[in-house]
């Protein structure tokens, strides 16, 4: 893989195929056959019962059942800073309202110093409450107001020296962080989400966009959005990092939202477009997924799509 284009693969930590030995697998599949990055999402437990439909899916369900398996993905992180060299390791997303603020942004900066600088946030607020629930975060309705604090104290504490904090849900008095990240002034901080409060959040916050779940007919609306709130606050939105993650089917189409194909399946010239389109909005960095539960085709998938695909873009 060559040219300023950046391919990613998800590893997948949820799901029957989310076992230590076939993630690490596909980390050092991932590192041979030359991507940028890899990729963990974010659950830290399944509620037996989950109300909220979620949001990426044509019918609303969760991509797997929820009795399958479930990888926290920092501790995976630390699995793969040992087990690769030149791989970055970033997050797609990390729910941020999930954990204690201080503990996580230490164990991205100890990754961040481990890896010697190969660590990316992705930063999401959610959107199972019965998670939240069950390990007892603040209210789930404040997790926007939440997700912002906390990503204020992520990048004070990567900052590293004498560091305090007064927000209005978390405050703490000075603390001594060292040492500091190695990447400065932190590790890069994606925001992933569709909604307007996201797109704010990206222009205020973070170094670039992960969008999920809409097609190319609908990206240019939102991405005219963040453009006009990156100039409310005298940024420059070509400096931001726009990454955009598919799931993959090499050889099957599958529907979309909107009754057309889901890019990223179908056949190799039908992906190939997909990407370049993309390519057309401005994108530069891209993660993709296989969803299939044969480990097999999931590795014939991803170094076909090496080969096939992403060498040809």
């Amino acid at each position: 893989m060559a040219g300023n284009t950046e391919f990613g693969l998800d590893v997948g930590v949820y799901g029957r195929l989310a076992t230590p030995a076939e993630v690490l697998k596909l980390a050092l599949l991932a590192e041979s056959e030359g991507f940028h990055s890899v990729w963990l999402a974010d659950h830290v437990v399944f509620p037996a019962t989950v109300a909220p439909k979620y949001p990426y899916s044509l019918d609303g369900n969760f991509p797997v059942p929820l009795d399958e398996l479930l990888l926290e993905p920092i501790a995976t992180m630390g699995v793969l800073v040992g087990a690769t060299r030149r791989l970055k390791i970033g997050t797609a997303v990390l729910v941020m309202p999930l954990r204690n603020p201080v503990l996580l942004a230490r164990m991205l900066v100890t990754l961040d110093v481990f890896s010697n600088g190969r660590i990316i946030l992705g930063a999401g607020v959610g959107w199972m409450a019965e998670e939240f629930a069950a390990l007892d975060t603040f209210d789930f309705a404040r997790r926007g107001q939440i997700t912002d604090e906390y990503l204020e104290i992520f990048k004070a504490i990567c900052a590293g020296g004498e560091v305090a904090y007064q927000g209005e849900t978390y405050q703490f008095e000075p603390v001594h962080s060292h040492p500091a990240s190695i990447q400065r002034p932190h590790p890069p901080i994606l925001v992933g989400g569709t909604s307007n409060p996201a797109l704010r959040r990206v222009a205020r916050l973070a170094d670039g966009w992960l969008s999920v779940g809409l097609g190319a007919a609908q990206l240019p609306e939102r991405l005219s959005v963040l453009r006009r709130l990156c100039e409310a606050r005298g940024r420059r939105y070509d400096d931001l990092h726009l990454y955009h993650k598919l799931f993959l089917n090499i050889g099957t189409a599958a529907a979309a939202k909107d009754g057309g194909r889901e890019p990223g399946t179908g056949s190799v010239p039908q992906i190939i477009d997909d990407f370049k389109r993309l390519l057309d909005l401005g994108y530069r960095g891209f993660i993709v997924r296989y969803r299939g539960e044969d480990a097999a085709e999931q590795e014939r998938q991803i170094a076909r799509f090496a080969g096939d695909i992403a060498a040809k873009i």
